[in-house]
């Protein structure tokens, strides 16, 4: 009957999270090891753990390291995880913790960490526009005098004349377009061949004019095949070089 009893009280003390009788820890213990009955651990406000049936019955403070601040090296959001995280064999759900009891400060990243292709800023972006603009021309006025050509009031000037100006400038740019610029046709068709054109067309390769209405695919005449670069390959401005310089000013000495 006694032990009847015994294993009413341990039942019980399980049920209210109470510690066990020190008779029934005594038959849990190895044979000549007394029970020692220890005194409950301070609580922590701030974190709680639940000990498993058959512990102290109180709450076991967490070590100083996981609160509040971390522990020397050791980074703060570890130290926040730590102060969280459940002893080996408690059960899941046996944590209360307040929302603010840790605090993790949030640093911002760096340019040095971003990441390789990432988009550029717009001053870097316009300022490598206006260099590749300055290449290009700075290749078409040195070869084919393009410049001097389309800054020049023509109108005085007779067709013939024209012509054969037109005639070694034509020359001169296509001689700098091949030594620098590879191009293709975007069609593969002759001008004047009727195309059709599928629906999800890529709208920077093909512009539709004249009367379009309804939906794709369409169907059209070919006026003009278009053109992409293949490769590019434009001389860099030196170093100490002014970046708009197009050409330079010539200036001939004792002639």
């Amino acid at each position: 009957m006694t032990r009847f009893l015994l294993a009413l009280r341990c039942f019980f003390a399980v049920l209210l999270r109470s510690p066990l009788p020190l008779e029934a820890m005594a038959l849990l213990l190895p044979a000549g090891r007394k029970p020692e009955r220890r005194e409950p651990a301070p609580v922590d406000a701030d974190v709680l753990v639940t000990p498993p049936p058959g512990g102290s019955g109180k709450a076991d403070r967490k070590p100083e390291a996981a609160h509040g601040a971390a522990a020397p090296g050791r980074a703060a959001p570890e130290a926040a995880a730590a102060a969280v995280r459940p002893p080996a064999g408690s059960p899941a759900g046996s944590i209360e913790a307040k929302p603010a009891a840790v605090s993790v400060p949030v640093a911002a990243a760096s340019t040095s960490e971003l990441a390789p292709g990432a988009a550029l800023e717009p001053a870097a972006q316009a300022d490598q526009r206006r260099r590749g603009a300055v290449q290009v021309l700075a290749v078409l006025q040195r070869e084919g005098r393009l410049l001097d050509f389309l800054s020049e009031d023509i109108d005085s000037y007779t067709d013939g004349q024209i012509g054969a100006a037109v005639r070694d400038i034509h020359r001169g740019c296509r001689k700098a377009l091949a030594e620098h610029v590879k191009l293709a046709p975007i069609r593969p068709e002759p001008d004047e061949a009727v195309v059709r054109i599928a629906a999800g067309h890529d709208a920077s390769q093909v512009r539709l004019i004249g009367q379009v209405s309804g939906r794709p695919p369409f169907e059209g005449t070919l006026r003009h095949h278009g053109w992409r670069s293949t490769q590019i390959n434009l001389p860099d401005i030196p170093a100490g070089h002014d970046p708009t310089v197009i050409c330079p000013a010539e200036v001939e000495i004792g002639g």
